[in-house]
């Protein structure tokens, strides 16, 4: 293992042994829906909150996860995941149910490129075998923590984002047969573009994704026609238009996609398009990681975006903090 300038070199191949992705009732009509495993029929399931809903997601799709590898929960070294429901609590609650060891991690949305290289790094040390990593949102959950309750019937500018509701975790292991592996990492840095409006992410997030993306080419001693694809989850539509103008690289239009501005389609419901870190991860670990898994991509870099502040920090007139982690995902059949 390599370390240069927050660009991590795998030598153990961590790779996405499987995946689970859970979502809600409303993703059904998303572009990536036929990827996920389970669409859920309503955001309670005969739950009596929302927040135990939350929980029995990630239960869903961590159980999922394991029994595509025909594998035992009482098997899996460890669990890494994150949400942002206060304290991480659905997170912390489906640990309680999965009776595993559990690492809470925080990086907004992105979360679930944290718990993702959090496992990698551990697969490394040869002391970890099987971890499950990955983040999860619930848009009634999220609604009412940091914006208004669903009852209220808020109105939203054309730059909102619609939280997902989406629980989705990948089986890290090492050397993997025949599943895509991840060759490094980028760890973000907090980058601040002084924005403060929190109906307006995507501004906010956009130059983290920069100073990643940048680290990592440099790093890996990259461009950007390398990748069959690069792609940022939920800076939404304005903000990938945003990073996209950030960059001078002529395959940037291309190559750079993001998966909250894809995530709804063009439906104009959703505004400028999906957030949560179940956003990026359900569509990382769904749609992307089969596309690995045929063959169609063969090297993908995946940026996760998360904006760090709270109901209190925006309150008290703070701009936005925003961080952007990323991973590399290759691909080779091996015999």
């Amino acid at each position: 293992m390599v370390n240069t300038g927050g660009t991590i070199s795998f030598t153990q191949r961590p790779s996405i042994a499987s995946a689970g992705v859970v979502v809600g009732p409303v993703e059904k009509v998303s572009p990536f829906a036929e990827s996920f495993d389970e669409i859920l029929t309503t955001e309670k399931e005969k739950n009596e909150t929302y927040e135990q809903a939350a929980s029995r997601f990630i239960e869903k799709a961590c159980s999922i996860a394991v029994s595509k590898v025909h594998e035992k929960m009482d098997n899996i070294d460890l669990f890494i995941g994150g949400d942002l429901v206060n304290q991480m609590s659905p997170s912390s609650f489906a640990a309680r149910k999965l009776a595993i060891p559990y690492f809470g991690v925080f990086s907004a949305c992105a979360s679930s490129m944290e718990a993702t290289i959090i496992g990698c790094l551990l697969l490394e040390t040869g002391n970890s075998k099987s971890i499950l990593a990955g983040a999860s949102s619930h848009h009634p959950t999220v609604e009412r923590q940091f914006r208004y309750p669903l009852e209220y019937g808020a109105q939203k500018p054309k730059t909102a984002q619609w939280t997902v509701t989406a629980a989705a975790f990948a089986l890290l292991q090492s050397n993997a047969k025949n599943a895509p592996y991840i060759s490094h990492a980028t760890m973000g840095r907090v980058v601040d573009g002084k924005q403060s409006n929190p109906l307006h992410m995507g501004a906010a997030m956009a130059p983290a994704a920069r100073d990643t993306i940048e680290r990592h080419l440099k790093n890996t001693n990259s461009k950007m026609s390398d990748y069959d694809l690069i792609m940022t989850g939920d800076l939404g539509k304005i903000g990938l238009s945003i990073l996209k103008e950030m960059f001078q690289d002529e395959n940037s239009g291309v190559i750079l996609q993001d998966a909250g501005a894809q995530y709804y389609g063009d439906d104009q419901f959703f505004n400028a398009g999906a957030s949560g870190p179940g956003c990026s991860a359900s569509v990382f670990f769904s749609h992307i990681y089969s596309q690995l898994k045929k063959g169609t991509f063969k090297r993908v870099l995946l940026i996760a975006t998360g904006a760090l502040l709270s109901p209190l920090t925006y309150q008290q007139g703070e701009t936005i903090p925003c961080i952007a982690h990323a991973i590399e995902c290759r691909m080779e059949k091996k015999g």
